[in-house]
């Protein structure tokens, strides 16, 4: 592939700053303290690093809620310290992208501060302004994703404003033309200053319905109530605007004036995911995107086949790109311990399993060490989502805490008192440990990464699902290349046709003419004699 297609089929690490490294003994993680341990993650044999927000911010949610977008908070440096990132990840072989936060900022924005002081000043709809109904309620029955309406009002202009977070979360005014230049300006900052790309978080909340429609109720049948009165509605007018197409395109437009620039959108949605994901990439959109479909609790073949094939049908010339685990959910070594015989069992196989899909592929910083999700008690926890939602397990906090390097005090993370607590549990699971051990997670990635890399099916083959009984996962690579994943706890053997032989870093697995035995969590790599095929 040319320079310019580096992002697809690649492996992006995403790294949440206030957790991987502190440098000063603030007890926060900060910039020159990721620049120390890029090595680490450059000996992984990944290609990108995620940011998670830097920006200027009152923190309100852990900086989701920028209050200066050309500027790095004080918590975790300078811009001197970001350039200083920059070089040595290039020199390292790594590129960087860095979130942006673009459907809304922080209510200390000086531009909403502005705008909320009158109905006619220069910045006056900038954010999503609306009045009252007759008998004073909200324009709206939209819900915040933190609890509550998606409405507050504000006595100096006597409406409402829009805010589908925490209402220090105003919402930009899409529909404004200024507002989408504004940001474009914004981004070329940053890409002047050599980062490789964007994540665009919240990519489908950029655009709200212009007539303000009522949500209906959500249609689906659930086997449990929903913990959050949000997942109650079926979103067809808060999100979801067909409107987001036409700003992905002068998003890459602005990315295409630049050399090897990169693009990946988040689609937080339960009902339409697969299909925004093809909708907002492609030739002229964003080059890739993500969701949480493989974030939930299944862990089946099913699953995996029908997201997978789902999205390639539906858009044959977008790409994905798949993540079991990321900072709002719940780690997926926790979500689907059921299905592993142990921790380390489950970990490994997972790696193999998302690192033989098509697509590209993000990893959750701590997931190569197979690290748990922490066990927090309501007064450790700082995330909003987590105290308005206790005890719901929402999995913010409980995934945030500090990456664990060594078996010390507060895991080699900070000097001083952690924002987050390093626990036990996690404390067992620290690089150094593992890096000293042939058999440890840690060097399972090294070597699945490693066979990523070599093997071109793995970046860019197409795949093929094979029909084989639950509860094995089975597939074809290109012409020269299968995978197959046993996904319980228990051993179990198939028949299959078309295979010569084993490859790769396979997992308790076994090849005797066609018959392939896959131990618990087992993994299967082998080469093609022919077309793989059931007898």
């Amino acid at each position: 592939m040319s320079s310019q297609d580096w992002w697809k089929g690649a492996v992006t690490y995403q790294v949440y700053p206030r957790s991987f490294q502190d440098s000063n003994g603030d007890g926060i993680g900060d910039l020159p303290g990721i620049t120390a341990r890029l090595p680490h993650i450059a000996d992984l044999g990944v290609d990108a690093v995620w940011l998670s927000p830097i920006f200027t911010s009152p923190m309100r949610d852990m900086g989701y809620d920028v209050s200066d977008y050309t500027d790095v908070d004080p918590t975790f440096g300078t811009l001197n310290d970001f350039d200083a990132l920059i070089q040595r990840a290039h020199d390292l072989g790594l590129k960087i992208i860095i979130d942006q936060v673009l459907s809304h900022c922080s209510d200390q924005h000086p531009f909403f501060t502005e705008s909320r002081a009158s109905r006619d000043n220069p910045r006056a709809d900038w954010f999503v302004w609306a009045d009252p109904k007759k008998d004073g309620t909200p324009p709206t029955n939209w819900l915040s994703v933190f609890g509550g309406s998606a409405w507050t009002w504000d006595a100096r202009r006597k409406q409402y404003y829009l805010h589908n977070f925490l209402s220090e979360q105003p919402d930009f005014n899409f529909h404004n033309p200024a507002v989408q230049d504004w940001h474009l300006a914004n981004m070329r900052f940053w890409l002047d200053r050599g980062v490789d790309g964007f994540r665009f978080d919240t990519a489908n909340y950029f655009f709200h319905d212009p007539q303000l429609r009522d949500n209906p109720a959500d249609f689906r049948e659930k086997s449990r109530p929903d913990g959050n009165p949000y997942e109650m509605q079926y979103h067809l007018f808060d999100k979801n605007r067909p409107e987001t197409t036409g700003w992905m395109e002068r998003i890459r437009s602005l990315l295409d004036s630049y050399d090897a620039r990169a693009s990946v959108g988040e689609v937080g949605d339960s009902h339409h995911a697969i299909r925004l994901m093809g909708e907002y990439t492609g030739r002229n959109r964003l080059h890739q995107c993500y969701s949480f479909e493989m974030m939930g609790n299944d862990y089946t073949p099913a699953t995996f086949r029908q997201k997978i094939e789902d999205f390639f049908a539906g858009a044959p010339n977008g790409w994905p790109m798949w993540a079991f685990s990321n900072h709002d959910v719940p780690r997926h070594v926790t979500r689907w311990a059921a299905h592993g015989t142990t921790p380390d069992a489950l970990a490994k196989q997972a790696a193999a399993l998302i690192l033989s899909f098509e697509g590209s592929i993000c990893l959750w910083q701590g997931e190569e060490l197979g690290q748990t999700n922490t066990d927090l008690t309501f007064d450790e926890l700082t995330d909003p989502q987590g105290i308005a939602f206790w005890p719901e397990p929402v999995g913010r906090d409980n995934t945030r805490t500090p990456m664990v390097w060594d078996a010390s005090e507060n895991g080699g993370f900070s000097t001083g008192k952690p924002w987050l607590p390093v626990k036990p549990p996690q404390l067992s699971r620290n690089v150094a440990t593992q890096a000293a051990d042939p058999d440890s997670v840690l060097n399972y990635y090294k070597l699945m990464l490693r066979y990523r890399s070599e093997r071109s099916e793995l970046r860019t083959g197409r795949t093929r699902f094979l029909d084989l009984p639950d509860p094995v996962l089975g597939f074809t690579r290109g012409d020269a290349l299968a995978c197959f994943f046993n996904l319980s706890p228990s051993e179990n053997a198939i028949r299959i046709k078309g295979l010569s032989s084993l490859t790769g870093p396979c997992i308790g697995a076994s090849l005797d003419g066609e018959t392939l035995t896959l131990g618990p969590n087992g993994v299967a790599f082998a080469n093609l004699s022919g077309k793989a095929e059931t007898p």
